[in-house]
C-alpha cells in the first residue's frame, strides 16, 4: 500500500492526515460450544490461533447477538445484520434472491427465487446437503438438463458454484423449507415444502430425483465410488432486496471478498464491489494465501473490506471437528498475513457470524466473540480470543447491527 495515495486535507494549513483503513475478517460459523473430546474446549479456543489472540489483547472484545429465535438462523441475516443492514427491515424471506444478485439474475416483481442445492439422497433419507460436493462443472451439466427437462414456463434453473444453485420462478410463495444441512440423516417425506400452496416445489424436487439418479454425471461419481448428486433441495425463497447504498449510509467505498454467492449477493445489493479470487472455492481447500494478499490490496481502492471464509462452517455442518479446527487455523493465518501487509491506520476484526457448534451442526443463536483492533486505539484486559474469553471484553453484548458503528468508531 502506498500511505501517501489516502491523504485528505484539514482545515490547519498545509497538514495532511492518513484516512483509516478498515478491515474484516470473518470465520463462518468458527463459534462452537464447548467438547468433550477437547477437555472442555470449544474448536476455538483448541485450535492455534496467534494472530487472532494478538487482535483480542490489543484490541477490544465483545459479544455479538447476529441471529435470533424470531428469524430464520441463516447466514443471510447474521451478514446483513454484521454489515449494518436492520434484517427486519430489508430481509424478504430467503437467501435465493440475494445469490441470485451475486450471479447477475435481475428478479421481476412477480418472480421469487429459491436456492437450489444439488444433495445426495440415499433410499428416503437426507445424506449429504453437498451432493458429495458435486464439482462446478459438473454442476453445470446437472443445471442443463434439468432446463431441458425440468424447466418449463415460468420456471428457469441457474447455474452457481458447486451445490449452490438457484431456481427462479414466477409467482409468490407463502412456503416453508427446511434447509438440506438441518436435516442429515431425517427422512425427506417429512421435511418437504410446506405451507400455502407447495405443491409446485415439491413436484419439482421428487421429479428431479427420477431424472438424476441415471444422470451420466452421477453414474460415473457412482462408480467411483463418490456421493452422486441425486436430488434438487428447494429452500430460502424470496423477493429481490433492496439496500440502500454502502457508500451513502457508511460514506466510504466497500468491497467485499467471498466465495459464496451470498456474501457477494449482499454486498451487490448494497453497491460494493465483490472482487473475485483465482482458486477461491468456499470450501476447506480454498485459495487463503490469495484471499489475504487481494484484501490487502483492494485497500488501495477501498477504505473497507469485508474477508469472508465459508471454510469453518463448512467442517461445522459435515460434523468433522479435525477439519474445523485446521479451518479456524487457516483464518489466523489470514489475520497474520493481512497485518503483516498492512501499513499506516488500520483497523481490523475478527468475528464467526453465528456459531455451528459440531455437536448438532447446524446454525444457533448463541452470541459469538468479535474482536477489533486499531492502531489509533488501546486494547481492552481480554488476552485471547474465544467465546468464553470475549464475555469480559468492554463491548460487552451488542447486537449485530450495533458491529460496524463500533468498528468504524462511529
Amino acid at each position: 500500500m502506498n500511505p501517501n495515495r489516502y491523504c485528505a486535507p484539514r482545515l490547519c494549513g498545509e497538514r495532511y492526515e492518513q484516512r483509516m483503513k478498515h478491515i474484516l475478517i470473518l470465520g463462518d460459523g468458527m463459534a462452537d460450544r464447548p467438547l468433550s473430546e477437547l477437555g472442555g474446549k470449544t474448536p476455538l479456543e483448541a485450535a492455534r490461533t496467534p494472530n487472532m489472540d494478538f487482535i483480542a489483547k490489543n484490541g477490544k472484545c465483545g459479544l455479538l447477538k447476529t441471529l435470533s429465535g424470531d428469524m430464520p438462523l441463516g447466514s443471510d441475516i447474521a451478514n446483513m445484520s454484521i454489515l449494518g443492514y436492520d434484517p427486519k427491515k430489508y430481509y424478504t424471506g430467503g437467501r435465493g434472491p440475494i445469490e441470485a444478485a451475486s450471479m447477475g439474475i435481475k428478479l421481476g416483481k412477480d418472480e421469487t427465487a429459491f436456492r437450489c442445492n444439488l444433495v445426495t439422497v440415499e433410499n428416503g433419507i437426507m445424506k449429504d446437503y453437498s451432493g458429495g460436493q458435486v464439482s462446478k462443472k459438473e454442476s453445470m451439466e446437472i443445471i442443463d438438463f434439468l432446463n431441458n427437462r425440468l424447466a418449463r414456463e415460468g420456471i428457469q434453473f441457474y447455474s452457481g458454484v458447486g451445490y449452490r444453485n438457484i431456481m427462479v420462478a414466477k409467482g409468490d410463495f407463502n412456503v416453508e423449507c427446511a434447509p438440506p444441512h438441518d436435516i442429515i440423516g431425517e427422512k425427506i417425506s417429512l421435511n418437504m415444502a410446506k405451507g400455502k400452496d407447495p405443491a409446485l416445489l415439491n413436484e419439482l424436487m421428487l421429479k428431479s430425483q427420477q431424472l438424476l439418479s441415471g444422470h451420466e454425471v452421477n453414474k460415473k461419481r457412482i462408480k467411483k465410488g463418490i456421493q452422486p448428486a441425486n436430488m434438487i433441495w428447494l429452500w430460502g425463497g424470496g423477493k429481490r432486496p433492496q439496500l440502500p447504498p454502502f457508500k451513502e449510509k457508511f460514506h466510504m467505498d466497500g468491497a467485499m471478498i467471498s466465495a459464496v454467492d451470498l456474501l457477494k449477493g449482499i454486498a451487490k445489493s448494497a453497491g460494493m464491489d465483490v472482487i473475485e479470487v483465482p482458486g477461491a472455492t468456499a470450501y476447506l481447500d480454498t485459495n487463503y494465501k490469495g484471499k489475504a494478499d487481494y484484501a490487502v490490496n483492494a485497500l488501495e481502492d477501498h477504505d473497507f473490506v469485508y474477508l469472508h471464509i465459508e471454510a469453518p462452517d463448512e467442517a461445522s455442518h459435515e460434523g468433522n471437528l479435525a477439519e474445523k479446527i485446521k479451518a479456524i487455523e487457516k483464518v489466523d493465518w489470514v489475520a497474520g498475513r493481512v497485518m503483516k501487509k498492512m501499513d499506516g491506520d488500520f483497523s481490523i476484526a475478527v468475528l464467526p457470524d453465528h456459531a455451528t457448534p459440531i455437536e448438532v451442526k447446524t446454525h444457533t443463536s448463541e452470541p459469538v466473540p468479535f474482536a477489533i483492533y486499531s492502531t489509533r486505539k488501546e486494547g481492552d484486559r481480554v488476552q485471547e480470543f474465544s467465546e468464553k474469553a470475549a464475555k469480559g471484553g468492554i463491548y460487552g453484548l451488542r447486537q449485530g447491527i450495533e458491529f460496524m458503528d463500533l468498528f468504524l468508531s462511529k
